[in-house]
């Protein structure tokens, strides 16, 4: 069973119906006792980091949240989802995230220093380039392409916990683990054959292979 983290805000219906598609069997809830008790846990998550974070936080969610992680299980964030797995958030101001993971989420720059222009969102499809094996990339290839759309992305601490990086005027994380907690900056659930071999790879694991 994967349950699903119903905030009100993001992909919800999406990241279940794919994570069905593969699968898995899925609960979508807001109930704090099952979100603690989750066997899975993924956290979704569309939009501006500052909002998504206060509607964890105002229907009581974030402990449970935490709850469900020390326990070891497998929990997944997804877009702003991975980004609210980090300490903090640049955007709009500084907010406090989960801190599952240390380092703090910026915003690309428009130029960077070989005066690159960019476009700010990043969207549309980028390939990964992995760093350290990981289940999630099992029956992956190198250079396997998924879909993005943010303007900011995960500044670690520590490079430890980059499994898979993109380019966009730099390299930024677009997968991220440490122990039973996993993000992806992108969405798999847009990513076609990708993103759904990850998300059953997700669905499949235990932390314990």
């Amino acid at each position: 069973m994967v349950t699903v983290v119903d905030y009100g805000i993001g992909n919800l219906r999406s990241i279940e119906k794919a994570l069905e598609h593969v699968g898995a069997q899925v609960l979508r809830t807001d109930c704090p006792q099952t979100i603690a008790s989750a066997q899975r846990l993924v956290l979704p998550g569309v939009g501006a980091f500052g909002a998504c974070i206060n509607e964890v936080r105002q229907r009581g969610l974030e402990h449970p949240i935490l709850d469900a992680a020390a326990r070891g299980i497998p929990f997944l964030g997804v877009c702003v989802g991975m980004q609210m797995l980090f300490e903090y958030s640049e955007e709009r101001g500084e907010h406090r995230g989960l801190g599952l993971l240390g380092g703090r989420i910026v915003r690309f720059q428009n130029t960077y220093g070989d005066g690159m222009k960019l476009k700010v969102p990043h969207m549309g499809w980028n390939s990964l380039d992995p760093h350290k094996p990981s289940f999630l990339l099992r029956n992956i290839k190198a250079g396997a392409y998924c879909y993005f759309v943010h303007s900011y992305y995960a500044a670690p601490q520590t490079r430890d916990c980059v499994v898979a990086t993109s380019q966009y005027g730099l390299d930024f994380p677009a997968i991220v683990s440490s122990g039973n907690v996993h993000g992806m900056q992108f969405h798999p659930e847009k990513s076609q054959r990708s993103g759904l071999q990850m998300l059953k790879n997700f669905a499949n694991h235990t932390e314990s292979t």
